[in-house]
């Protein structure tokens, strides 16, 4: 790895679901912002490969290498270096408000427009869907992963497959566009389901998931994180689901 290559840090906001990847075994969309509000998109990101030092979790600052994509022209694309990725702090809580607010955007079309590819959105009247996948949808997402493990180089360390969420996960919910459904490609709520499920069972985590993206997150204030597809870049996507104050401290006084 070249010397040369420029270092950015950010604060990671989106970590998607894990997703096949032909080219590289199993990657994770993840994307972050920087001190100077910039959005940084980093790929591919093998995460389940990541060793401890380079492991990170949403609102930790993370430095990076990177260089230009070779085919991905969105503008906050970076093509990052695994093995420099570092984990090197993580954002207060009570910082989190001053960085994020001034980025939000009233509609991800209104993102576009600015030739954005990442944004984040407030959404109006969000309500939390499931719909239970059938049998043959899950098992064919488990046989695109278990293909993708196969992938992975020599050198890498062997991961169990992926397993699915029995659950397709998706908001209704209003911008300054109209209305919306999108469906929740947001990896903390699929694990949150995980582990619920696995506590509390299989009806009370679903409750519980309800719960808190129907009444509690609304009522204290809550982002969507957003973005398009680089195949596909008028399709836009949920990809996180974000704690925050619709007022910062110094609002609440």
């Amino acid at each position: 790895m070249s010397a040369t290559l420029p270092i950015s840090r950010a604060v990671i906001i989106i970590k998607a679901l894990p997703r096949p990847s032909s080219k590289y075994g199993e990657t994770v969309c993840c994307a972050g912002i920087t001190a100077s509000r910039e959005w940084k998109r980093l790929y591919p990101v093998r995460f389940r490969q990541l060793t401890s030092g380079r492991s990170f979790r949403r609102w930790d600052w993370v430095e990076f290498a990177h260089r230009p994509p070779t085919t991905d022209r969105r503008r906050e694309s970076c093509h990052v270096f695994e093995d420099a990725i570092k984990v090197v702090g993580a954002l207060p809580e009570n910082d989190r408000f001053a960085l994020l607010d001034p980025m939000v955007m009233p509609s991800a079309s209104a993102a576009a427009s600015s030739g954005a590819s990442l944004a984040l959105i407030r959404p109006s009247n969000p309500r939390f869907r499931w719909r239970r996948k059938s049998e043959a949808q899950l098992e064919a997402e488990r046989r695109e992963y278990r293909e993708a493990g196969r992938q992975q180089s020599l050198l890498d360390a062997d991961l169990a497959a992926f397993e699915p969420t029995p659950f397709a996960f998706a908001f209704t919910f209003r911008d300054a566009e109209g209305p919306h459904t999108w469906t929740c490609g947001d990896w903390e709520t699929h694990a949150t389901f995980f582990y619920w499920r696995k506590r509390y069972g299989e009806a009370s985590a679903l409750e519980r998931l309800g719960g808190r993206f129907n009444d509690e997150y609304p009522a204290k204030g809550m982002l969507f994180a957003t973005g398009n597809m680089m195949k596909r870049p008028k399709t836009w996507q949920l990809l996180g689901v974000i704690r925050l104050d619709e007022k910062g401290q110094l609002g609440l006084l």
